[in-house]
Order: C-alpha cells, then structure tokens, then sequence
C-alpha cells in the first residue's frame, strides 16, 4: 500500500488515521452547520457518517484513498480529509473530501492541515503532483485552494453525477513537485503572519 496511514502533528491541528472512534465527534461536526444541505457539496450528515467512514476505509482497503480525521490539539474530531485518486506508479494523489465544522472554517487549522498533507506528500512520498478538485461552483472551495498557491489546470464539465443527479462541473488544480518550495513558503507566512 502506498501511501500507509500516519498521523501529521501541528499546532493547530492533528490529522489522525480515520476510525469509527471518531464517529461521535464526526456526527456532531457535521449536524452543527447543516452542511450536508449545501447542493454543491457531499457533507455527509449526521446519520450517514457510519456509513461515510465505512465507504472510506474500504476505498482505503482497495489503496484508491488514505483518510485522515481532523482533529483539534484537544483531540476533538472536526472533519475529515483524504488523500484520492491515489497514483502509486505516477506518485500523484488528490487532496479532497475534505469537510470542516464551521467553527474552524477560515481558521489556521485549513492552512496548516493543507501543509502537513503536501509537506508528506511532497517531502516524504516524493511526489509529482499533489492535486485539488471541487466543483465549480463552490466558490468558497476554489478560493481557498487558490490561497494555497495551486493552480487551475482547467475545468472538467459534465465530470461527476451529484447525489440530486446533477451533473458537476470540476476545477481541477494542482502543485507540481518543482513548485512546493515556493508554496511552503508561503503557506509558513500565512500561518507565522500576526491575526487581527
């Protein structure tokens, strides 16, 4: 299997191995904005998040996703995250699937989960590319994956049939290998910068 699961540590936040130990928290998580309600995304719901992390861990199983629980340093579960589209020969993964409480939303804890997840990827997997998709019309999505310094290698339309049987339109972004350095670096200023 590649990538194996690990736990990433920083000070904000700690990216644990998924587990129906977070099943709780998870549920919790989700219920406190509704998230789920938001067309243009795939929260899972308070009800669905057994089956959720059961989907996940058996993609994990078949080496297509490693998923990871957001935690915060308290060791309070407030959203998952994964590695997808896992390509071992290529050394490409997706970072995706992933959902926050609103109570993180905007906070440190996205910039350095995104850190840990492509400092691993890059330092430690040695990979090629680390890409993002979403759909395009989660605007909130799109800008903060631009914050992070990836860049739009284009739209895909038509891509992917949404559970109201929609079909989404994905922009597909990247960070190339040759390219982590600057992005680290920036991400370190956004995360060191003073907060009003």
């Amino acid at each position: 299997m590649w990538p194996t699961p690990i736990e990433l540590t920083g000070l904000h936040v700690m990216l644990a191995p998924l587990s129906f130990d977070h099943l709780a928290d998870l549920q919790a998580a989700s219920a406190s904005g509704d998230m789920h309600k938001l067309w243009y995304t795939s929260v899972p719901s308070a009800e669905g998040m057994e089956a959720e992390i059961a989907r996940r861990l058996t993609l994990q199983e078949a080496g297509s996703m490693l998923p990871f629980t957001v935690l915060l340093p308290s060791g309070r579960a407030v959203g998952m995250t994964t590695y997808m589209n896992i390509d071992a020969a290529t050394k490409r993964v997706e970072i995706g699937s992933t959902w926050y409480a609103p109570e993180v939303q905007r906070s440190p804890l996205n910039t350095e989960a995104k850190r840990l997840l492509l400092s691993h990827a890059f330092d430690d997997l040695d990979c090629v590319a680390v890409e993002f998709r979403t759909h395009f019309m989660n605007h909130q999505s799109r800008r903060a994956i631009e914050r992070l310094g990836a860049k739009l290698d284009g739209v895909l339309r038509s891509h992917t049939r949404m559970a109201d049987g929609s079909l989404r339109d994905t922009a597909v972004y990247s960070i190339l290998s040759h390219e982590w350095p600057m992005v680290q670096a920036h991400l370190n200023w956004q995360l060191e910068k003073p907060r009003d």
